[in-house]
């Protein structure tokens, strides 16, 4: 049987990757602040990651986030954004294609 009920965020437990939580406590620890490169897109932010910059690759080039008291509970993939919108096409070259 499939599954019964309305999908929601809600139902999922917050993933954090262990190795990314690893090296924060550790720079938590000693006072440092660097910025750590991370792949992984679906990882929650949590409260111990506020204060840091964690580069988030998304797909072409690492974008920088900085790690503000809002963001926790959220994916840093929500920051890193995948598509540039370049604009719509302009009429003109629309009417220029039709004759």
């Amino acid at each position: 049987m499939g599954y019964k009920g309305k999908w929601n965020e809600r139902n999922k437990n917050p993933y954090v990757n262990e190795k990314i939580l690893k090296k924060i406590r550790k720079m938590n620890e000693t006072g440092e602040r660097k910025v750590i490169k991370v792949w992984d897109r679906a990882c929650t932010i949590t409260e111990e990651m506020v204060g840091h910059t964690i580069a988030v690759y998304n797909g072409m080039k690492f974008i920088p986030v900085y790690i503000q008291p809002e963001m926790v509970g959220h994916k840093l993939g929500e920051f890193s954004l995948t598509r540039t919108f370049r604009g719509h096409p302009d009429k003109s070259a629309k009417a220029i294609k039709k004759k």
